[in-house]
This record gives C-alpha cells, sequence and structure tokens, in this order.
C-alpha cells in the first residue's frame, strides 16, 4: 500500500470520462491509495478518502469536525480569492448556533412521517408538471420541466417562501458552490443579497406569521427555552433553500438518466412498482456525483484510517460516491441493481452531520419516479447518454440537462 505521505498529489475534483461514469481513478486509489493526497481547486492541499469504512469513520469520528473547516491553517477549497461555503458568514451563523441544538430544533420539522405526509402534494405538483411538459412537446428537457421546478416547490412551500424569486436564489445557490466561477467580491455580494432577501422574508413573517417552517422557526425555542438567533434564522432559511433544491434536482435527474440508459432498467420498474423505493437507494448509491464535491473535514487530532495516518491539521475530503462504489462493501459494487438491499450507501453523509433533509429528498424522488412511470411508460433518452454533460466549477456537478422523449 503506498503511503499518503509517498505520493505526488492529484489535482482534485477528478474528472469522470462521461456524465454517468465514475472517474477510473477511484479504483485505483481504493486499493492502491485509500488516503491519496490531492490539490484543491485554491491550489491547497488536502486529504482525499475512498473507501466506505473510511469515508464512512471520517465522517462520525469526533476528532474530525466541519466546524474546524473555519481554522485559519484549513485548507480552501475555490479558485482564486472567493470565498467557499464552509468558511461563508452562513456557515459561521449556523456554527454559532450549536451543531447539535440547531438540528434538534430544525430536525423535528423533516421528519420521515411528516415528508409522507406530504407526498400527495408532491405527486399532484409532478402531475401539473408533466402535463406542462406534454404541452411543451418532445424532445423536452427534463431538468427545466421537472427535476429543478418540483424541489422547488417543495422547498419553497415549506419555508413560505415565494416561487417567483426561484431564479434570484439559484443564481445565489450557485454562487454559495462555487470552486472556479466565481470572485471573492462576487461570493460576498451573493452572501450579502441573500442575506437581505432571508431577512426580509423573515421580518414579514415575524410581523404576520403564517403555518411555514420559517414561522414555525420563529416561534419556536430549545430545550432551555431559548430561541434561534437572527443571524441563525437568515442563515437556516438560507442553507434550507439551497440544499433543498439543489441537491434533489441533480439527484433526481441522474436517477433518470441511469434508468433510460439501460432501458431493461425501465422495464423493470414499470413490470414492478413496488421497487420504486429500493430503486431509488440504489440511484442515490450508483450516482458517482453522489455528494458531489464529498463532504470536507478538519483533523484535530492524529488519526489512523485504512491507508496509514492522517496528522492533525489535515483537512480531509470525504467522497461519498467513491465510497459508494467500493467493491469491498457491495456485491456487484460496479451494477446498478435496483432491488439491492440493504443498501447503506453513504450518498447522505453519516454521523452527526448527515444530511437533515434526507426523508424529505427521499420523498421527492419516490414520488416524482412514481408520476413518471405511470404518466409516460415510453419516457426514453432524447440524445445518447455519452452526449450528457454536467456543470462544472460547482461543489455539485448536476446534468446541465437531460433530453428526453416519449
Amino acid at each position: 500500500m503506498t503511503d499518503v505521505q509517498d505520493t505526488e498529489p492529484l489535482s482534485y475534483p477528478i474528472v469522470a470520462p462521461a456524465a454517468l461514469e465514475p472517474p477510473p481513478q477511484w479504483a485505483d486509489l481504493r486499493q492502491k491509495c485509500p488516503v491519496a493526497r490531492v490539490t484543491l481547486p485554491s491550489g491547497d492541499e488536502a486529504a482525499l478518502l475512498t473507501r466506505y469504512e473510511d469515508v464512512k469513520r471520517a465522517l462520525s469520528d469526533p476528532r474530525l469536525s466541519r466546524e474546524g473547516l473555519a481554522s485559519p491553517d484549513a485548507a480552501r477549497v475555490a479558485a482564486g480569492d472567493s470565498e467557499g461555503i464552509f468558511s461563508s458568514p452562513m456557515a459561521k451563523a449556523l456554527n454559532a448556533e450549536g451543531h447539535q441544538r440547531w438540528r434538534r430544533m430544525v430536525g423535528k420539522w423533516f421528519t420521515a412521517k411528516r415528508m409522507t405526509a406530504l407526498r400527495t402534494s408532491m405527486e399532484a405538483m409532478a402531475d401539473q408538471l408533466v402535463d406542462e411538459m406534454l404541452e411543451h412537446g418532445q424532445p423536452a428537457d427534463l431538468v427545466t420541466h421537472l427535476a429543478f421546478p418540483l424541489p422547488v416547490f417543495v422547498i419553497c412551500h415549506m419555508l413560505g417562501v415565494p416561487e417567483s424569486d426561484r431564479d434570484r436564489f439559484k443564481g445565489w445557490s450557485d454562487t454559495f458552490l462555487n470552486t472556479t466561477r466565481y470572485t471573492r467580491a462576487e461570493t460576498e455580494a451573493a452572501y450579502q443579497q441573500f442575506a437581505e432577501y432571508m431577512s426580509g422574508l423573515i421580518a414579514g413573517k415575524r410581523a404576520q406569521p403564517g403555518d411555514d417552517l420559517l414561522s414555525l422557526l420563529l416561534a419556536g425555542a430549545d430545550a432551555e427555552g431559548r430561541p434561534m438567533s437572527e443571524d441563525g434564522l437568515v442563515a437556516t432559511g438560507q442553507a434550507l433553500l439551497l440544499a433543498g433544491h439543489e441537491t434533489t434536482a441533480g439527484f433526481f435527474a441522474m436517477m433518470v438518466a441511469h434508468l433510460l440508459s439501460d432501458r431493461r432498467r425501465w422495464e423493470r420498474l414499470l413490470a414492478d412498482p413496488s421497487l420504486v423505493r429500493p430503486a431509488v437507494e440504489e440511484a442515490l448509491r450508483f450516482d458517482p456525483n453522489a455528494g458531489g464535491f464529498g463532504m470536507l473535514r478538519y483533523v484535530h487530532e492524529d488519526t489512523e484510517f485504512s491507508g496509514g495516518v492522517v496528522p492533525r491539521g489535515t483537512t480531509v475530503v470525504c467522497s461519498m460516491a467513491a465510497a459508494n462504489r467500493d467493491e469491498s462493501a457491495w456485491e456487484a459494487a460496479g451494477e446498478m441493481d435496483l432491488g439491492r438491499s440493504p443498501n447503506p450507501h453513504l450518498a447522505f453523509g453519516s454521523g452527526p452531520h448527515s444530511c437533515l433533509g434526507q426523508p424529505l429528498a427521499r420523498t421527492e424522488l419516490q414520488a416524482a419516479l412514481t408520476v413518471l412511470l405511470r404518466r409516460l411508460p415510453t419516457l426514453d433518452l432524447g440524445t445518447g447518454a455519452g452526449d450528457l454533460r454536467r456543470h462544472e466549477g460547482l461543489l455539485t456537478s448536476p446534468l446541465r440537462e437531460l433530453p428526453v422523449t416519449w
């Protein structure tokens, strides 16, 4: 096994040969160099973890933290002088609330039971979006017509945010997720504009509360009776709006692309709709972009992984997507098995910082796929799978478009 200190750093992120395929280097890294030196877009060095057990442990080990990414010696992600999301005002405000306290205050509104209660309205909205796509005619871009607008509708409805503002916060989202696209001045302007927008929304709800999540958080308090701070409320609204549409839209488009790229997968679901739930889980595992750039952690004390000791002060990149293809953790890891069970993938992370909104994402993905199978059984790709392209220069790399016919 190659020691991490003896290897030349790789440029990260590692570019895949095609949108639906993982980088071939992952398999080699997992086998020969599971803790690899990488150079981030900023030019700073980090350690990349690609094995399932290493990634899972790094995301749960208290010796590694997300809060530590604000340390002066932590690696920066974004290129040039731009400010990355991990050191943004939003991240600092959420850290100031105390992570466990924040999760308890917000997490109770994202239980699987609550999300299941929303499924009927999700399916109704998906039906409406399919109607509009049919009116548009074929070929149509599934990203534009369904993958993006559905999660936007859902999270806007939950938070009490006007859906008509979606183009504004899509622009802010892209800037927040920047790795190479935007300058520091542009990112700082986006942070300020988004914060001012959210502050205005919260002020309106304070004056006239509704039954939306922001209003409920305004009226809520922790176990000691302390309300969330104003900065915390603004950052929470930003974080939920950002994560609530960006990742789910990317997951859904990639899932449908994989199902249609091998027609046997789509036909299997048509023949047995009960497979929708495990198929969603397998699509999350199989997605070569699951978790996008990966989750970053700061190492507070020397920690041993399967590839060697990672010293204190190192920034670690946990590649959930690479871990989800680990042959030692999954039988036929490189194959998409729609009935795979159990399926403890890491698409939503693991441990105390795992994605709080995963019940919402799962319910949306299942609802939208159910509607597509029912409404458009003849759905097919409108282009070759090899012609699909992903967005570059962001922490997430969703498909630019997904042309479909029916």
